[in-house]
């Protein structure tokens, strides 16, 4: 009986100084993974890296040292962690099949937050859709487009296709065209030209604005015109222009002319 006891007591004994170092790893290993965490936030937001990325970085960070620690804790109490750790692999395996495309947009997300292709109130063309940048997280990118609907894009179709940022630069271009009819002096089409152009006080000098002959069309002398603006001068100065040619044009007495067709008409004998 005594023996019995003594073995009792002796299994009660190992097995609890086992559990006191467990806990012990649990809690240094949890202080140890927040100090972590906490540096890594330190360090990425010295450096300018996007909050989104911090923030991830850091939580992941903190998990995956604290699976360590779980799976040093299991061992500490006698627990078999090889096949555990395998069943774990398995799991996590089967998971990313699953999440191909999850983690294709999640790797996309990254490589957005770190290259910034564009940021948060650009105007971008991008995954067959455009629209203002809203926000930008690790799996999706939230654009309002022009009409104010909210579009949902993920990271994926936008790395996977050319992006256009309309917004990246201060200034644009505005391209037009303008047609006058072959019967028009085209030295008095482009002076008026230049005095519209002249008189939008936003439209820059420098650089210059382009006024030339695009092309002798089939039923017009197309200008092309082309003056630089500030980006968010553009969508102003392009409906503005429009305008102000047809009814400079109208005002001259330059015609722009309807597309036509002579039409030749021979009688058989």
């Amino acid at each position: 009986m005594e023996l019995t006891s003594s073995v009792v007591l002796d299994w009660i004994t190992l097995y609890a100084l086992k559990l006191v170092a467990a806990l012990l790893i649990l809690v240094v290993g949890r202080i140890v993974a927040k100090g972590i965490r906490s540096l890594i936030r330190k360090a990425l937001s010295k450096w300018n890296v996007d909050v989104t990325l911090v923030k991830f970085i850091a939580t992941l960070s903190y998990f995956s040292i604290m699976a360590f620690v779980i799976v040093a804790a299991l061992a500490q109490i006698g627990v078999q962690t090889a096949s555990f750790v395998a069943i774990v692999g398995a799991a996590a395996f089967a998971v990313g099949l699953a999440l191909q495309g999850s983690l294709a947009n999640f790797a996309s997300g990254v490589l957005i937050i770190l290259f910034k292709p564009f940021k948060a109130g650009d105007y971008v063309e991008g995954g067959g859709v455009a629209g203002t940048v809203e926000e930008v997280s690790i799996f999706t990118t939230v654009l309002r487009s022009p009409d104010n609907r909210v579009i949902i894009v993920p990271n994926g179709k936008i790395m996977a296709d050319n992006i256009v940022n309309y917004s990246a630069r201060e200034i644009r271009r505005v391209d037009l065209v303008a047609g006058v009819s072959y019967s028009d002096d085209i030295d008095k089409v482009r002076k008026v030209l230049e005095i519209i152009l002249d008189e939008d006080e936003r439209v820059l000098k420098d650089p210059a604005p382009t006024i030339g002959v695009l092309e002798l069309a089939d039923s017009s002398v197309d200008f092309a015109v082309r003056p630089w603006v500030r980006s968010s001068d553009y969508w102003g100065v392009f409906f503005d222009l429009q305008e102000k040619i047809k009814k400079r044009f109208d005002a001259e007495g330059i015609s722009i002319p309807f597309p036509q067709q002579d039409v030749h008409l021979h009688q058989a004998e």
